[in-house]
């Protein structure tokens, strides 16, 4: 046994990916001292962050109390967004009509959940309008019963809460089910995607809860007395009841951690950091050691949020994504993504013979099927999220149990291809494939699970026939070799796309381009066309030496993968600050007349630098608090101040000014 005397302080960092779970132990004075990975359980996320824990503390040989901080970063959220995952939730939209759903994506990201018009909401110096909330109590009764947590917007919100907190506090009591309010999120302007952004965070809720919930049940089971930090998308730390409330701003909270780790491991100021994982691969730029904030907000999944965060763009790609034949074409190109699967190896290795029993039927049968080397599993979560579901969706549920089973068996029809869909989306159930992972397996390029399923699934998939009838591939090692050559092709793809975007381009469509394409292509021609990264990639993920090993010729530029780049995340987790902010504007809704609004007041004044004064008290407070529960230990505080003014007749004329305080520190470690 390792009997190493431990250093005198360590941390504990810990990744929840969407198929690993990631633990290192580290310290100040030594580094990495130990670090260890198991799966992910969705159904039970304890199960998965015990076993990562257990395995680091034991390759360690430590005592659990010597750990003195827990950080914790995760994709969850991230990966819910990119799959259309999250509990069913009510928006209720104050003073907006149905006209706003349409814009911002805000129709799209709603989707069936229900939505309830009330009027009120207030102008843009805070004046209220008539608030009637009756057909939001006359709602309350079935959706109650229906959904798992509420989404409040109003009009101009931002500027003064007051419907938003009367809506919340009768919702609260009437149903005791989780509230998310607009206000509580941002302080920016643009009402639907304000509620945009509260509605995903409301879908998140359950979901980080229960991440939260069981690591810090498995800590207090193991004696570790540690405060417990979340990584934000801004690479900050906040404690873990403060992320509870605010999930959304978790999205984007792996990747943010792996750019931290990735500085920190590689000491590169400017660099491309590609971090590859199970369902996404995220990609962003380093500048000058500092990563790059997106001023609009994060994108993810296809939405547009307010959440401030690393300028990251997520990409539906990685070791589990499904792999697909493009409809068409004598010869159909090979898809990747955006969906996640269970790759075919893990669905064995935890199921054995129910899942090998079915390839091997399926390769029995004298002819390819549509549906070959796909089984439906449970996803084990609890039966009360399973509320809401239509008829069909609960027949087709009903016929799911937690053994995995071949969809040819399950669907009757075309038409419940959708049916399924919509339970994967609700996070019900899961759908085993052929993914790169399988692939890896074939060729012997990855070992941990079943490779003989991988082959079986790799045969199945090598028969799909081609536009002329013909096979796809002769064996199941030459389709294995072009799914991972596919897998580089498309990473390169991506890793371009978010470079030519941070240009001012059309990432995606610049990529697209013919001259682009056979630039990554290589082909000889008079015209040669070459492509070239003006900075490194750092390569991120524990398939990052796989996937990576032929990038730095596609993207002209060399590759760094890191020694620890298979716990990039865990390990920036636990190297970053806590960082809040907290922010008041004053208005002036006529002549001499100044309205600060703060928090959830609003106060009118009748000089300009009262107000102002008033206003940066009200920020230092509220920034002190945030940083209080944030879990901060003696946060600095800066406060900045923006005026908007107008020269009116050589007179200066106020017209409006935001205050924002940032109190930034080290988080509080045990005693």
């Amino acid at each position: 046994m390792n009997t190493r005397k431990p250093p005198a302080a360590l941390y504990l960092g810990i990744d929840t990916g969407g198929t690993y779970t990631d633990a290192v132990l580290w310290s100040e004075a030594t580094g990495v001292v130990a670090k260890a990975k198991a799966l992910t359980t969705r159904h039970d996320l304890a199960v998965g962050i015990g076993g990562a824990v257990d395995a680091v503390i034991a390759a360690a040989a430590i005592d659990p109390a010597s750990v003195k901080l827990v950080s914790m970063s995760t994709t969850l959220a991230t990966n819910a967004l990119v799959e259309g995952q999250g509990g069913r939730v009510a928006l209720v939209m104050i003073g907006f009509g149905q006209a706003d759903l349409d814009r911002d994506g805000l129709r799209t990201a709603l989707g069936n959940d229900p939505v309830v018009f009330c009027a009120g909401g207030h102008d843009v110096h805070a004046n209220p309008r008539p608030l009637d909330l009756a057909p939001l109590e006359e709602a309350l009764p079935e959706l109650a019963a229906g959904v798992s947590g509420f989404a409040v917007c109003a009009y101009f919100a931002t500027r003064n809460p007051a419907h938003e907190v009367g809506a919340r506090e009768l919702i609260r009591g009437r149903t005791g089910l989780p509230v998310t309010a607009s206000h509580e999120l941002t302080s920016q302007l643009g009402g639907p995607r304000r509620a945009l952004t509260t509605l995903l965070n409301a879908r998140l809720i359950a979901m980080i809860d229960r991440l939260v919930a069981a690591t810090e049940g498995f800590l207090d089971r193991r004696g570790i007395r540690a405060p417990l930090m979340v990584v934000r998308g801004d690479g900050a730390l906040v404690s873990a009841a403060f992320a509870r409330a605010r999930p959304i701003e978790t999205i984007l909270s792996g990747p943010a951690a792996s750019l931290v780790g990735a500085r920190h491991m590689t000491g590169l100021d400017d660099a491309l950091v590609s971090d590859i994982g199970g369902t996404t691969t995220d990609v962003a730029v380093l500048d000058r050691g500092r990563p790059r904030l997106d001023p609009e907000g994060a994108t993810v999944g296809g939405f547009r949020t307010m959440v401030e965060a690393v300028a990251m763009r997520t990409f539906g790609l990685g070791g589990d994504s499904e792999v697909g034949l493009e409809d068409g074409g004598l010869k159909p190109r090979l898809t990747l993504g955006p969906r996640r699967l269970v790759p075919l190896a893990l669905a064995a290795m935890q199921h054995g013979e129910a899942v090998t029993a079915v390839l091997e039927r399926q390769l029995r049968a004298a002819n390819a099927g549509r549906m070959d080397g796909r089984l439906a599993v449970r996803t084990g979560m609890p039966e009360r999220l399973a509320a809401g579901l239509t008829p069909a969706e609960a027949r087709l549920y009903e016929q799911i149990g937690a053994v995995p089973a071949a969809i040819d068996t399950l669907l009757s029809s075309t038409a419940q291809n959708a049916t399924l869909t919509r339970l994967v989306s609700r996070g019900l159930v899961h759908v085993a494939g052929f993914t790169p992972s399988d692939a890896a397996h074939v060729l012997g390029r990855q070992s941990n699970w079943d490779a003989g399923a991988a082959r079986l699934g790799a045969q199945l998939f090598a028969r799909r026939r081609d536009g002329r009838g013909q096979a796809i591939a002769e064996s199941p090692e030459e389709i294995a070799a072009r799914v991972l050559e596919a897998v580089t092709r498309r990473s390169a793809e991506v890793i371009l796309e978010t470079a030519f975007a941070e240009d001012g381009l059309e990432g995606a469509e610049t990529v697209a381009h013919a001259l682009v394409q056979r630039g990554l292509d290589g082909r000889r021609s008079i015209a040669r066309v070459s492509v070239a990264l003006d900075r490194p990639v750092v390569g991120l993920g524990a398939s990052a030496p796989l996937h990576y090993a032929g990038l730095g010729p596609l993207v002209g530029n060399r590759c760094v993968v890191p020694v620890d780049t298979d716990v990039a995340n865990a390990l920036g987790a636990v190297v970053g600050q806590v960082r809040v902010a907290a922010e008041a504007t004053v208005s002036q809704p006529k002549e001499g007349l100044f309205r600060l609004a703060s928090g959830e007041t609003v106060r009118d004044f009748l000089d300009e630098d009262e107000a102002m004064q008033a206003a940066e008290a009200d920020v230092r407070r509220m920034a002190a608090e945030r940083a209080v529960a944030a879990g901060a230990d003696a946060a600095e505080i800066e406060v900045t101040r923006e005026f908007k003014t107008a020269t009116v007749e050589g007179q200066r004329s106020f017209i409006e000014a935001r205050v924002v305080a940032v109190a930034a520190g080290r988080p509080r470690v045990a005693a």
